[in-house]
Order: C-alpha cells, then structure tokens, then sequence
C-alpha cells in the first residue's frame, strides 16, 4: 500500500537562468538525476524532490520545513561545487566559484529536517555540503591543493573512475561492512573533506592517500554521508554493494516515522 511506503525527499540540482540555453532560456530550472532517485525507490519506496521556494517568481507561503514535517527522510544529491566562501575562502580559480544559492537552500533543507530529527543522507556534493554547514573546510581542489594525493576524479572515465576504501572499526559503516576489509567505490570528485566539522566523525578513508571518505554526525538523529555516488555502483564493476548503506539510511526513516 502507498501508505506503508517512506516518503524521501532528494534535493534539487539548478540550472541557473541563462540567455544563451536554447530551451527555456533566461529561466531557472530545478531537477534531479535520474540513478539517485532510482536508487531511493529501489526499495519500494517513494522519492520525491523537494523544490526551492525561493526565487523571482516565488509564489504563496510554502517552505522547506513544511517539506521536512510531511516527509519522512532527506538525501542530499550530488552535483556543483560548494561556494569556497561558505568555509571563509575565496576561489582560487573563477571555475571553482561553486554554486552559492544551492548551497543556501541545501543548508536550511538539511536544517530543516535535522530539526524534525528525521534522517539526513549526503552523496558527494552533500557530504561536501554538511561539513561546511557544521564548521568543517574543504580542499577546493584536490590536485592544487593536495597534490601527493591520488586521483579522484577523471573526466573521460566519469564514475567509471574508482579507487578502494577502508571502513573505520568500530564506526556504523564499519558496523555495516563488518567482513569487508576494502571495497571499491566510484570517485567522481575533485573537491574533498580538508577539516572535519567539529564533532563529526571518519567512517571512511580512501586508500592510499586518507581522504576521509564518510562522515556521521553522532546524536539522536541520523546524519551521515558519503563522498562517492552509491546510485551509480553496479554488481558488476566490482564496486561496494550498497544495499546495507541505503537500508541502514530506511530504517532510520522507519524508526523517526514510528518514534
């Protein structure tokens, strides 16, 4: 029954106006990628995307905490670069500018369901995106600024670029992935976690540079994220399966549901 089902909310990608897109030119769109939202369901349950109410042509009184109350879970999509000055820098290349107004809606949506104490999952940009919400840096660039570490990102491989990873004992992932000593993950980034936000902790490491991989907020609520994209694995490339993570993230919902 629809009823049973979990409703979570994906958040928004922009497209900002622009004069020169030949469809729908001078508008902002919103949208999602199709494997996040695929993944989500791939459960049985339902993914809705969570809109910006903000904007030039914002009509009526809806807001994100009204998303927040109605649905049950949140996850934060990967995609742009997060504004350099939301971690007090300016950018070291004008292509590194980031996307400032996603950033502003993805923080007060991810506020807004931490403070419905509902769970909150980060995929590449998200995790990026919680750890400069709760105080932590990025490296704007990996290879600029962390040249001694490996690659994480390939243009012409895309997410067909992967590198292995270690689970932290002792932490949920490695709670999750108990028997799996390394598993290999997609890398499609080129920003990474530099300063941890205060108060969060590792989940996982790259090998063999260290970058953290996963981070969780401890607490009464679900808050974790991942840096690679779990939607885009598949069994066989050899990647992680991550049908542990993305249960362990439903039955979070379920329980915050029921609480």
């Amino acid at each position: 029954m629809t009823g049973q089902r979990l409703k979570i909310g994906v958040s928004a990608c922009f497209f900002h106006a622009d004069a020169a897109r030949p469809i729908f030119t001078g508008k902002t769109l919103q949208y999602v990628e199709q494997s996040i939202v695929h993944w989500v369901m791939s459960r049985g349950d339902l993914a809705v995307m969570i809109p910006s109410p903000e904007g030039d042509t914002r009509r009526g009184d809806v807001t994100l905490a009204h998303y927040a109350q109605w649905l049950d879970a949140l996850v934060l999509e990967g995609g742009s670069d997060v504004w350099p000055g939301s971690y007090g820098e300016e950018p070291l290349q004008e292509r590194w500018q980031g996307d400032r107004v996603r950033d502003e809606y993805e923080k007060a949506l991810a506020a807004a369901f931490i403070a419905e104490r509902k769970p909150v999952l980060g995929v590449c940009r998200g995790l990026q995106l919680l750890n400069v919400a709760y105080g932590g840096t990025l490296y704007q660039d990996i290879s600029t600024q962390h040249p001694k570490a490996a690659s994480h990102r390939e243009a012409s491989l895309y997410d067909r670029h992967f590198h292995e990873i270690e689970f932290v004992p002792g932490s949920r992932l490695g709670e999750l992935y108990s028997g799996v000593p390394r598993a290999r993950v997609n890398s499609v980034h080129h920003q990474a976690i530099r300063q941890l936000a205060p108060g969060w902790v590792v989940e996982a490491r790259s090998v063999p540079d260290g970058l953290i991989e996963a981070v969780r907020r401890p607490g009464d609520s679900y808050v974790a994220a991942v840096q690679w994209h779990p939607e885009f694995h598949r069994a066989e490339l050899g990647t992680l399966d991550d049908g542990a993570l993305l249960q362990d993230f439903l039955d979070a919902a379920r329980a915050a549901k029921h609480r």
